[in-house]
């Protein structure tokens, strides 16, 4: 899976799954802020990442996550790491 495969899957689960206007998300648009995440969507977001790319999400993978290009960046370097 490409970058930008990877990219138009976050979005698209965004969108549906979060209610996300389309036009919001932006790589450099603040994550937390644009998506109005609470903790309990936190879950929902890494149930959502797991189960779309087969990775592992913990807490600590989100440390240093701001906005929308960290978080393709994350996932993009976890399918890397997994192989």
């Amino acid at each position: 899976m490409n970058k930008a495969e990877i990219i138009e899957t976050i979005n698209g689960f965004l969108v549906e799954e979060f209610e996300v206007d389309g036009d919001t998300i932006a790589p450099d648009a603040n994550l937390k802020d644009t998506l109005g995440l609470d903790s309990l969507d936190y879950v929902d977001l890494v149930v959502t990442v797991e189960m779309n790319f087969k990775v592992k999400l913990g807490e600590a993978d989100f440390v240093g996550i701001a906005t929308f290009q960290d978080f393709y960046d994350l996932i993009e370097n976890k399918i890397i790491a997994k192989g």
